[in-house]
């Protein structure tokens, strides 16, 4: 759903001039993302007709035609997909896990516990799974990964006694991963129910797998007359087409999205913010969020340079690393707002492959060269790529790679795009 929007709107931002024909041409592209995204097409005629209605009255002021029909779907679309951002609470808690078999339920709660972790707080993982084989055993693995308490009893069947025991142990944030089934049948809701009130929950959680798409509404209202879930965390919005059904059908119950996850990675967890996920579909920066997963994974103070443009090549290279943690090379250009560029870059694999040889290269310099890649004449880019064992275009590429980074991030800066007034002027 991403890509097609945003090609959509970069197609509209590239115009001169946008007249009616424009806006309908638009809205047709955006009827056929959404609808190929699963999203229901009651929604879809509805913000059809929101755009048409509005794209062509009297311009705010301060706006071009063009930047109030882009400020009109941004608005739209936030609102279908969810409105404003849900609070967590960050504090000691009791958060039941509930949903059906096959969801991600049991990564997703080692990826919850890690986002408490980075909070500060002390977690344990309660396995009260007593249905599904080796789930005991993959809960125990996950907490040893990411160094969070464990607790199970493996040989026990009843799961509401597994929960009422681990209460006992010392944690600020108890996460219970519960059984999962085929289907909501009465077995699974009698079990749901007794873990919940052994352990008197203060977060219901269910999981929903974005490929079920508008089937998310079923589920979510089913759970909900249940066991009255709080909160919904959809999984897997990294691998399929279906994600805005999934996301709209939780809203329409009134069902609050509060996490998604975006890959296998214990670190693709992610607060879902509508206006956030949306600014990324139209092409804007989201240097908050990049800024605070870099701080997540790099020195702080290296961080903040590697953000404003103001970086050595040496530490070009060694933030590669740490920026991995980050997530995707594909995740963090669409928090750039350069998700549109993906296409021009190439295999993103073979990107990363080339990286690697980076560090040979930039091991071959001396330190005056690291500090000021300026210095790098023809004659010192034929010594690296010999110490390096390298090619010396290989070693011009990195040099244009980390030429280009800087001018970049320069010019992403969050100080710049206030300056500019562009985010200023819609809203942002």
């Amino acid at each position: 759903m991403l890509d097609k929007l945003k090609e959509s709107i970069e197609k509209l931002s590239r115009l001169g001039i946008v007249d009616r024909e424009h806006v309908e041409e638009l809205v047709r592209d955006v009827q056929r993302t959404m609808l190929a995204a699963d999203v229901d097409v009651t929604l879809v005629m509805r913000l059809s007709d929101a755009i048409r209605e509005k794209a062509m009255t009297k311009l705010p002021d301060g706006l071009s035609r063009k930047e109030h029909v882009i400020k009109i779907v941004y608005d739209e679309l936030t609102d279908i997909l969810g409105g404003d951002k849900a609070n967590v609470s960050v504090k000691p808690k009791r958060i039941l896990l509930s949903g059906l078999y096959g969801t991600g339920k049991t990564t997703t709660a080692a990826k919850l516990a890690r986002f408490y972790q980075k909070k500060g707080l002390k977690t344990t993982l309660v396995a009260c799974d007593t249905f599904r084989p080796a789930a005991y055993e993959q809960l125990e693995q996950l907490a040893q990964r990411i160094d969070a308490q464990f607790y199970g009893e493996k040989n026990e069947k009843n799961a509401a006694r597994i929960a009422k025991n681990a209460l006992k142990t010392s944690a600020d944030v108890l996460i219970f991963d519960t059984s999962g089934r085929n289907a909501l049948d009465a077995a699974l809701t009698e079990e749901i129910k007794s873990v919940s009130a052994a352990v008197s929950p203060d977060e219901r959680i269910l999981v929903i797998p974005a490929d079920i798409g508008q089937a998310a509404r079923e589920q979510a209202k089913a759970f909900h007359d249940a066991l009255g879930i709080t909160d919904v965390i959809v999984t897997k919005m990294d691998s399929t087409a279906k994600g805005g059904g999934a996301l709209t059908a939780c809203k329409e119950t009134g069902a609050k999205v509060i996490f998604i996850t975006t890959g296998e990675n214990v670190e693709n967890l992610e607060q879902y913010d509508p206006k956030k996920f949306v600014a990324r579909i139209v092409g804007f920066p989201d240097m908050e969020t990049l800024l605070e997963k870099a701080k997540e994974s790099m020195d702080e103070k290296k961080a903040e340079k590697v953000m404003s443009g103001s970086f050595t090549i040496d530490e070009f290279y060694s933030q590669f690393e740490s920026m991995k943690k980050m997530g995707s090379f594909s995740q963090i250009l669409d928090m750039m707002g350069l998700g549109r560029f993906k296409g021009k870059i190439g295999d993103m694999d073979a990107q990363e492959g080339r990286i690697k040889k980076w560090k040979h290269m930039i091991d071959s310099m001396t330190r005056k060269e690291k500090a000021d890649a300026e210095i790098l004449n023809p004659s010192r880019v034929k010594r690296i790529a010999l110490g390096s064992g390298t090619a010396e275009s290989e070693v011009r590429e990195l040099l244009a790679n980390y030429t280009k980074s800087k001018k970049l991030m320069k010019s992403l800066s969050p100080a710049k795009l206030k300056r500019s007034g562009m985010l200023r002027r819609l809203g942002m």
